[in-house]
């Protein structure tokens, strides 16, 4: 993570190494979440087919969550004393979700979904152990919440594909 300027000593019983370590991983739960957002925000524009209506206003709902999360996780970032990633160049680093390429069918942009939030998931669990060894009870909670939303996300959206 890039440095920008000076950040007061954070004292909240976390230590510094904790706290890099919790906000990288932190970093890369915004980046995955701002990449689903983007795809999500395609998607409902571009849509097309039988289920359009249904589908548009699902993604609708979906990107809406997300724009929320992304804000939540990246003040934990800043809470935590560190800078939050905020550019396309760093989101591509960090994120493990790829790009649609061109516009995908309905069905396809379904399982796209499906695929990313089950990422989201992975990428939220993954910063658990550092999160329980530094009893950062904040961080469980949020991690907790966004992994409930992104599972009960990809069941809804898995659904559609019965």
């Amino acid at each position: 993570m890039a440095k920008k300027g000076t950040v007061q000593h954070v004292n909240i019983g976390i230590s510094d190494k904790d706290r890099r370590k919790i906000s990288e991983g932190l970093s890369r739960l915004l980046a995955d979440t701002y990449t689903l957002y983007l795809k999500t925000h395609n998607f409902h524009w571009n849509v097309t087919g039988p289920m359009f209506n249904t589908l548009h206003l699902m993604f609708e709902t979906q990107y809406t969550e997300l724009a929320t999360a992304v804000d939540a996780i990246a003040e934990r970032i800043r809470a935590l004393g560190e800078f939050a990633p905020g550019s396309y160049r760093e989101f591509g680093k960090l994120s493990s979700i790829p790009e649609a390429e061109g516009v995908p069918s309905a069905e396809d942009m379904i399982r796209q979904l499906v695929e990313g939030q089950e990422a989201v998931v992975r990428t939220a669990r993954a910063i658990f152990p550092a999160v329980d060894a530094a009893n950062d009870e904040p961080t469980a909670d949020l991690l907790t919440q966004r992994m409930q939303t992104h599972e009960k996300t990809a069941w809804m959206l898995r659904s559609l594909l019965a």
